[in-house]
């Protein structure tokens, strides 16, 4: 489990196709600190590290097909910034939200606002379905790219979080453009009322 909190990025040091699946192995800006079997957080995906090489500070996982049709890895690219957060400590403070790694869906940027010290981000869902309305509410949680961040307005398919420059500095929003497709995971907990209230109904 995370919280949304980055630690750091770090680039895509190779990619390669083996079957349905997806191998990524990236920098290691962790060096000894990590272990594998450890899980990671990827852009909000969790991932188990499968391989470590120290000698050449790099460590890889694997994206099964489902993980490739839910989230934005189709359109990673070798040196692109990914955001890491390793898995939260029960003894730390809980600083962001309830973040699994498991994404919902994705979403694209259609408004980029610089605000003269923070910045607006605007985006559309791709998957167009109806209960996605229902858990997007303004003022609540949604880790995009695996960044806590706070909705700041929400229509009908679409919705805009408020980015801090600290924020914007130390995860890869600084290099996100208007298109650019983000990973998206809902609340939690909204997602748990969403389907009471649907079975209720």
């Amino acid at each position: 489990m995370f919280t949304g909190v980055i630690e750091c990025t770090t680039k895509v040091h190779r990619l390669y196709r083996e079957k349905n699946n997806l191998y990524i192995t990236f920098n290691n800006p962790f060096l000894d600190k990590i272990k594998i079997n450890q899980s990671i957080s990827h852009n909000g995906i969790c991932f188990t590290i499968i391989n470590i090489n120290n000698n050449q500070k790099i460590y890889s996982v694997i994206a099964s097909e489902e993980t490739l049709y839910r989230t934005n890895l189709n359109a990673l690219k070798i040196n692109d910034e990914v955001n890491l957060e390793r898995g939260m400590k029960i003894n730390e403070r809980f600083n962001g939200h309830i973040v699994q790694g498991h994404i919902d869906t994705t979403a694209k940027i259609i408004e980029i606002d610089n605000k003269n010290g923070s910045w607006i981000f605007s985006f559309s869902f791709h998957h167009k379905k109806k209960n996605l309305d229902y858990i997007v509410v303004e003022k609540g949680s949604i880790a995009v790219n695996g960044i806590s961040l706070t909705i700041v307005k929400c229509a009908k398919y679409e919705f805009s979080t408020s980015v801090i420059a600290y924020t914007y500095k130390k995860t890869n929003f600084q290099f996100l453009k208007i298109g650019d497709i983000v990973n998206i995971e809902f609340d939690i907990l909204g997602k748990y009322i969403s389907k009471y209230v649907e079975k209720k109904l």
